[in-house]
This record gives structure tokens, C-alpha cells and sequence, in this order.
């Protein structure tokens, strides 16, 4: 399938003087085939002549409609255009427990182990930082959110 690129152009308003054409309609069709020859020579291939509304401020507040007459050019686009790459898989990273977690290991009756942080010290290790945690970590024991079994509220 072929594609195209388009480029639209004012047509020409009056027609430009030369000896060869005396009378205005020769001067116009003479401006039209200078216009048309130039686009030419780059690939442009004349397709159509379109006359479309343009909204003009006329004063401050006013506005007014004109129409302005476009000339539109098309050429075989000469370059195909390459296939987009497609996107990188997402990276999926291990999340913290979340807060809706924390608080159903409560209510199951699992305690929360005591913060064991080590203290801002500037003795920590090469290469690694004191850990600061404010909120205890689970025990690898902690239920998995998921549907209520066994307690008399759920209907099966």
C-alpha cells in the first residue's frame, strides 16, 4: 500500500507580470504553472484546490469568516516507515507489607516482632547504611490476604 505526504499551499491572489501574458487571467495561469512546475521538480504532484472558512478577529471583540483558497500537493512517501519496537517487559519488584496486611496479622493474634534497628552510628560497614526501620516487620508465618475460611461468616 502506498503513503503519501500532503502539503497545502496559499493559492496565489494575483498574477505576476511578465510580457508573455498581458490580460490578468494569463498572468494568474502563468503564476499557477510557475507554482505548480517548482513543486513539481521536488515530487510534488498538484491533487486538488480546496476554499475553507478562516475565523478572523475583526477589532477587539469582533469576528468575522473569510475563506481562503488553498492549493494541496501529494508525493509517494519514498522512505517506509519503520515498525515501533515494541515495549520492555515491566520489572516486577517485592513489595513491603502493606498496612491492610499489618493489621490483619493483628487481628489474627500474630504478635509483631520488636524493631531490632541498629543505631545511627558513622561506624557502619564500607559499602552499606545503617538500617532505620520504623514499622516491624511481619513474621515469614503471616497469613496471605484472601477470602475468610472457617469462621462462621462465610456461605458456601
Amino acid at each position: 500500500m502506498q503513503k503519501f505526504e500532503y502539503k497545502v499551499v496559499p493559492a496565489p491572489r494575483r498574477g505576476e507580470k511578465s510580457k508573455a501574458a498581458r490580460t490578468t487571467p494569463d498572468r494568474f495561469a502563468l503564476t499557477l504553472t510557475l507554482l505548480m512546475n517548482d513543486l513539481g521538480r521536488d515530487g510534488w504532484d498538484y491533487l486538488r484546490a480546496d476554499t475553507l472558512p478562516c475565523e478572523e478577529r475583526v477589532g477587539f471583540t469582533g469576528k468575522a469568516t473569510t475563506f481562503q483558497n488553498m492549493l494541496v500537493f501529494r508525493r509517494v512517501l519514498t522512505e517506509q516507515l519503520a515498525e515501533p519496537e515494541p515495549a520492555p517487559a515491566p520489572v516486577l519488584v517485592a513489595k513491603a507489607p502493606q498496612p491492610a496486611e499489618r493489621a490483619l496479622a493483628d487481628y489474627a493474634g500474630l504478635a509483631p516482632r520488636p524493631v531490632t534497628a541498629r543505631p545511627l552510628t558513622s561506624d557502619a560497614p564500607a559499602g552499606e547504611a545503617p538500617r532505620i526501620s520504623l514499622v516491624p516487620s511481619l513474621p515469614a508465618s503471616a497469613p496471605s490476604v484472601g477470602p475468610a475460611a472457617g469462621n462462621g461468616l462465610a456461605k458456601v
